[in-house]
């Protein structure tokens, strides 16, 4: 039974954090009035698409998470690993904080920026000892990419905030 545990333990930490940052950054997003009347681009998704990426997207990333800590050789990598993901989580409940409850996109552009390459700095970590780990978080990078350039669509079409 110990070695069950043992392998469950960081199955369970990592979807535990998920799923808070996941509520956390939802929380954070308010999608009243003030957003519907922003002006966005036609290419835009629809908004009923944003939760099943973001529920994808977390499922992903808490697969890395696992597949990163099992091929952690110690613990210094596995701080590396606890670190990184915990960076992560802080930038995007920061870019949900920025752009929808301190209601900044202008600020949000700029974060933007560092949450991208919290997700990308992992990959290129990760990938010497678990290449599953890095291509597990790539629709992430691309998803932030996206994003952003949405995020700079909002910016352009509303400024100045």
């Amino acid at each position: 039974m110990t070695g069950r545990r043992t392998l469950l333990k960081p199955i369970l930490v990592a979807a535990l954090v998920a799923i808070f940052i996941a509520m956390l950054g939802g929380t954070l997003t308010d999608t009243g009035p003030w957003y519907q009347n922003l002006k966005k681009p036609s290419w835009q998704p629809p908004g009923w698409l944003f939760g099943p990426a973001w529920t994808l997207i977390f499922a992903l990333a808490t697969i890395s998470a696992v597949y990163a800590w099992r091929s952690a050789h110690d613990r210094a990598q596995r701080e590396w690993v606890i670190g990184l993901f915990a960076l992560n989580g802080f930038l995007n409940v920061l870019w949900s904080t920025l752009f929808f409850a301190l209601r900044r996109p202008d600020w949000a552009l700029i974060e933007v920026a560092l949450l991208w390459l919290s997700i990308l700095l992992p990959m290129i970590v990760f990938w010497k000892n678990s290449k599953a780990a890095s291509l597990y978080l790539a629709p992430y990078l691309i998803w932030v990419a996206f994003a952003a350039r949405l995020n700079l669509e909002v910016v352009r079409l509303n400024a100045p905030f």
